[in-house]
């Protein structure tokens, strides 16, 4: 049995790529490589499973597309949307500080310093000029950018960031 104090959240899986079964693992760390039998663990109806790693290709810095065992179609797939990855942390090689950037943060509970919590970042857009967080605020998406100025705290154990969110953004959605 797994024990969750042996384990890292290292990430999560953002959406299945392709038909396959593939998935969009979404980390900041670098994994696999040097593995015999590669493996993630999820959370599953309260119990943490391993999936064992058929093939892995990395896709940018973040995200590396994975194929699990036993899933192969999008169908299957779909049901570890959003499902936060763990690893041993024994096999866990810890990022580099020059290869963490905002998309660290997904996963995280984004708080706004007038307006409280906002709901846990689901997504990091890094490509365009201003950052944004993609956030499921109420059932809706909230894209809140982000930059170091409007940052107030950062709890990384407690995987909660508050920002100075601008005036107007969540507004938009909630008035949209």
């Amino acid at each position: 049995m797994i024990r969750k104090e042996e384990t890292k959240r290292i990430g999560f899986f953002a959406r299945p790529h392709g038909i396959k079964g593939e998935l969009s693992l979404v980390t900041d760390y670098d994994l696999f490589e040097d593995e015999n039998e590669p493996y993630v663990i999820c959370e599953m109806d309260g119990i943490l499973v391993p999936f064992f790693v058929d093939s892995f290709r990395y896709k940018g810095k973040t995200v590396i597309l994975v194929k699990l065992e036993g899933v192969d179609n999008e169908i299957a797939a779909k049901q570890f949307v959003n499902r936060e990855v763990f690893y041993p942390v024994s096999r866990l090689k810890e990022p580099s500080k020059d290869d963490l950037g905002w998309k660290r943060f997904a996963g995280f509970l984004l708080e706004d310093k007038e307006h409280g919590e906002l709901g846990i970042i689901t997504f990091v857009d890094e490509t365009t000029i201003n950052t944004l967080f993609t956030v499921d605020y109420h059932g809706k998406e909230l894209l809140v950018p982000v930059a170091d100025e409007l940052v107030d705290s950062i709890d990384h154990e407690g995987q909660r960031i508050v920002l100075a969110v601008p005036e107007g953004v969540i507004e938009l959605v909630v008035n949209g």
